[in-house]
């Protein structure tokens, strides 16, 4: 019978030949829950945590262009970038969400989150859920890190001051595990107009290999520890 990581292993083979035949991702067999954290640098404040509304799953040729305009602006290298586009890779959108804190009802809406410049970020974290479609049972973390510190972005954001584009810009973490979609745009005040960039969505990437390992918790231990 073999040991069970080679059945598991074998079994995962054959289910993916099955999608390939049909010409499905194994992501499709999934549904998927995301939560996006900002952690800030004062202990004392309270970190946000927003709900996505929608888990959007593509694989990464799909975005191919997205990617390499990426390169074209320095974000990442040409290498990095082709490596992402050659892998296995599943991207997970996210383009709305809502607010979890309890003193306020909260609404779905577009991603818009003032990202730059301000220096109380720390850091921000996703976190990625998942369960078998069909499946009635309770979404199970997977087992992946999220993270994107506010130094590393902003060392981004400010080598795409010079770019002309406004829109559609994208900065990555160290691990190119998480991609930002942020908009540069003018804000008026009292003395002068500043440039901001604003978050409009955020995209994690994770290899098909790795959407059937999952780890301990669970959705409402999460939501449960930002409100201690």
């Amino acid at each position: 019978m073999g040991d069970p990581l080679t059945r598991k292993c074998a079994a995962v083979s054959r289910l993916r030949n099955n999608l390939r035949k049909k010409r499905e991702a194994l992501a499709d067999q999934f549904d998927f829950k995301m939560y996006i954290t900002f952690h800030f640098k004062d202990e004392k404040k309270k970190s946000a945590l927003f709900e996505v509304a929608e888990v959007l799953p593509v694989m990464t040729n799909n975005y191919e262009h997205s990617i390499l305009q990426g390169v074209k602006n320095d974000s990442y290298s040409y290498e990095s970038s082709r490596e992402l586009i050659e892998k296995d890779v599943v991207q997970f959108h996210a383009h709305r969400w809502q607010p979890m804190r309890r003193d306020v009802i909260g609404c779905t809406e577009q991603v818009d989150f003032f990202l730059w410049p301000r220096n109380d970020i720390e850091r921000i974290q996703c976190h990625l859920f998942s369960r078998w479609k069909g499946d009635d049972s309770p979404y199970k973390p997977l087992n992946a890190e999220y993270i994107f510190r506010s130094d590393d972005y902003e060392r981004q954001l400010m080598r795409l001051l010079t770019v002309r584009d406004k829109t559609g810009l994208i900065v990555t973490n160290t691990d190119q595990t998480v991609f930002l979609f942020v908009d540069k745009q003018h804000m008026q005040t009292n003395k002068n107009k500043v440039m901001v960039y604003k978050l409009r969505s955020v995209c994690l990437y994770m290899p098909q290999d790795q959407l059937m390992n999952w780890s301990s918790g669970s959705i409402e231990e999460l939501v449960a520890s930002h409100f201690m």
